[in-house]
């Protein structure tokens, strides 16, 4: 489920949530009830239309067309056995985004994002949960959802309400004006066999939507931890992920808090802010602490190498700045990189020695239970590893390959001794695998292997 940040244009009127202060807008050319023919509309050879559907597994479906007199409005039509449709037109350039966010439990969207999936209210989505792959849902307390009936209660005047025709709507219009006349001209048209009004949702209430509770784009700043003249330019280029306003008051947007506080918590889970957390400062520059450290070490080190050998030393003298003598210096100086490679001074090597045997034998389990699940009595052969195993694993062996050579033997006993994999079967896997995505020549691999497997299999 994506999140939601496109601007609604209008109400179909053959909807059964409209959104509030939108126009209603003429929908009878365009078909509601047949998720088929609605893509049909917008498949249309060599024209600038397009058009989708899916199912949902949630429930119901979801699809989109091209309006086929507007190619730069589209209608989007999510419907639902038990919540009715929704029908609402956008801007065409925005309906993928919109269909994609609507694959998923969102029956609607109001306020800026907020969305009910027929029994509760939940928040923007925005904080992403990487281990789930999927944006964290956070429901609203005290959530009510508002009716059209509960709307047409307090007025609405049905002939003074107006509905458009889709060559009419404009596409930076403000708020409908009298849109509660709008409203009572929409249930009027509604036959009887329709959506009772009492169960088609336009808005929600709920405690930190209320007027006094939201703040103004300063405040977002400050809920944000950000400049305000930052927010206006991101709300000005279209950039920084500022969530929908949830209000215009005046003409000014405004924002709940617990939303602003869903930004700045983006922005500090964001690759961005990580950056920022784990950065130091060293001559002016931010970088990742280790990065640092290797930085200090060499400067360190080299300055040694450098000044404080008399024998290189004396190299600053004309007479020694000549190509050969500044190629020594070079080849000295990388050298010291290098030999940093296998004494683990760059890198842990013993530790990721540990790591790749661990990744290697889940892979081998991973195997097992394929092979289980397609024939329980299929003798294994072999194990896929995966490339980016493969990679580090050879990484080791080219860098350190006494202790890649300790971690294959492990991994060999571990697989026999755990997991019963056989020795030939680890062996030759771990072989393939490196054939495949290792850097060295073939020659090279057989001549470690004889020397790091195990003498019947070398």
């Amino acid at each position: 489920m994506e999140m939601y940040r496109a601007r609604a244009l209008g109400n179909g009127l053959r909807t059964d949530h409209p959104i509030p202060d939108l126009p209603f807008v003429d929908d009878a050319h365009i078909p509601v009830d047949d998720p088929q023919r609605v893509e049909a509309v917008g498949r249309r050879r060599g024209s600038e239309m397009w058009g989708r559907q899916d199912q949902v597994p949630e429930g119901g479906w979801v699809a989109f067309t091209t309006d086929p007199t507007r190619h730069d409005l589209a209608w989007g039509v999510r419907w639902h056995p038990d919540h009715g449709r929704s029908v609402v037109l956008y801007h065409n350039e925005e309906m993928p985004s919109v269909h994609s966010a609507l694959l998923g439990p969102s029956l609607l969207f109001r306020a800026g994002g907020y969305w009910w999936d027929g029994e509760t209210w939940y928040r923007p989505l925005q904080v992403w949960d990487p281990a789930a792959e999927t944006y964290l849902r956070r429901p609203v307390p005290g959530a009510t959802a508002i009716s059209a009936a509960d709307l047409l209660a307090g007025g609405g005047n049905a002939a003074r309400g107006r509905v458009l025709s889709v060559d009419e709507v404009t596409l930076d219009a403000g708020p409908a004006k009298g849109w509660l006349d709008d409203l009572a001209v929409w249930a009027a048209r509604r036959s009887a066999d329709d959506r009772p009004l009492d169960r088609c949702v336009v808005r929600l209430s709920a405690p930190e939507l209320a007027g006094d509770q939201l703040l103004s784009q300063r405040e977002l700043a400050l809920a944000a931890g950000v400049a305000a003249s930052t927010v206006r330019a991101y709300v000005a280029r279209g950039e920084g992920e500022v969530p929908l306003p949830q209000a215009t008051v005046g003409g000014r947007h405004v924002w709940a808090r617990p939303v602003a506080e869903g930004w700045a918590e983006r922005r500090r889970r964001s690759s961005e802010g990580l950056t920022e957390a784990m950065s130091s400062t060293h001559y002016g520059e931010q970088h990742p602490p280790g990065v640092i450290d290797v930085w200090k070490r060499y400067a360190q080190t080299f300055m040694s190498l450098l000044w404080d050998n008399p024998d290189r030393r004396r190299r600053w003298a004309l007479r020694w700045r000549n190509q050969a003598a500044v190629q020594d210096l070079a080849e000295n100086l990388s050298w010291t990189v290098a030999a940093g490679l296998s004494s683990s001074q760059l890198i842990p090597l013993a530790d990721l020695a540990i790591t790749i045997r661990h990744a290697v034998l889940d892979e081998f389990a991973t195997g097992q239970e394929l092979d289980r699940q397609m024939d329980p009595a299929r003798e294994a052969i072999f194990y896929g590893i995966a490339p980016a195993i493969a990679r580090i694993l050879d990484w080791l062996i080219r860098h350190h390959p006494v202790l890649a050579a300790s971690a294959i033997a492990d991994i060999v006993g571990e697989a026999e001794r755990r997991l019963q994999v056989p020795r030939d079967v680890s062996e030759d896997s771990l072989r393939t695998a490196l054939a495949l995505d290792g850097k060295l020549d073939d020659d090279d691999y057989t001549e470690f292997f004889s020397r790091a497997l195990t003498p019947a299999h070398s």
